[in-house]
């Protein structure tokens, strides 16, 4: 996973709300489109027209806001369903930062295991950024290191946000890479575990030698 340290440039308005993982990524998308086209497919019964061609008044078909890493949203932004490829797609699109007043819970908690920083902050301050956003050609900062967005007049708004996904999202690790930071620890307690309690070790061997023969019979088994 890509570390998110310092992100610049512009953040484009997309103030609607109740925007839900549907909309964000249909769910055929996911099981029959072409994966390669995530970016392709995310948002795009906002960003096309029927016959397909892009729809001129959506803030991301516009030119100064088209790439822009950072989106302001409204409020409980990827609501609805729990799937992650609204995360993934959102990210195939450019995105590493989404600012909303509040988000859907399991996608706000997705965002962390793909790379993408999802900012809460009050709505009052979101609707100032999404007018600065639209006024001002400067980009905006979104310094992780220092828990704060920085708008083109030079405001700043801190956020907070939990140490340990602050961490992993510094050093560009998942769950999996926070747990193989501990991989020598881990590795010490399962020898000297299996030094204490043999007999357990010895039970899992069997039982994986056993699924390995005859799988269902060692699940009647067990």
């Amino acid at each position: 996973m890509q570390p998110f340290t310092l992100l610049t440039g512009p953040a484009a308005p997309l103030m609607q709300a109740n925007i839900d993982t549907d909309v964000i990524i249909r769910i055929e998308r996911l099981t029959q489109g072409d994966p390669a086209k995530l970016g392709d497919y995310a948002l795009e019964a906002l960003r096309y027209r029927p016959d397909g061609t892009e729809d001129p008044d959506f803030v991301l078909n516009q030119a100064k806001f088209r790439g822009a890493p950072i989106l302001l949203a409204g409020p409980n932004f990827g609501c609805g369903s729990s799937r992650e490829g609204a995360v993934t797609a959102l990210a195939a699109l450019g995105l590493r930062c989404i600012i909303a007043e509040s988000f859907g819970d399991i996608f706000f908690s997705n965002c962390f295991q793909n790379g993408l920083l999802p900012v809460r902050l009050p709505e009052a301050a979101v609707l100032q950024m999404a007018a600065e956003a639209q006024d001002r050609p400067e980009p905006f900062t979104v310094d992780l290191h220092r828990r704060c967005v920085v708008s083109p007049g030079g405001t700043e708004h801190g956020f907070a946000i939990h140490e340990l996904r602050r961490t992993a999202l510094l050093e560009g690790l998942d769950d999996i890479g926070l747990t193989l930071k501990h991989a020598g620890d881990i590795t010490a307690w399962q020898a000297a575990d299996r030094q204490a309690r043999p007999w357990v070790w010895d039970t899992a061997c069997r039982l994986q030698t056993a699924l390995e023969v005859a799988p269902e019979a060692a699940t009647q088994a067990a």
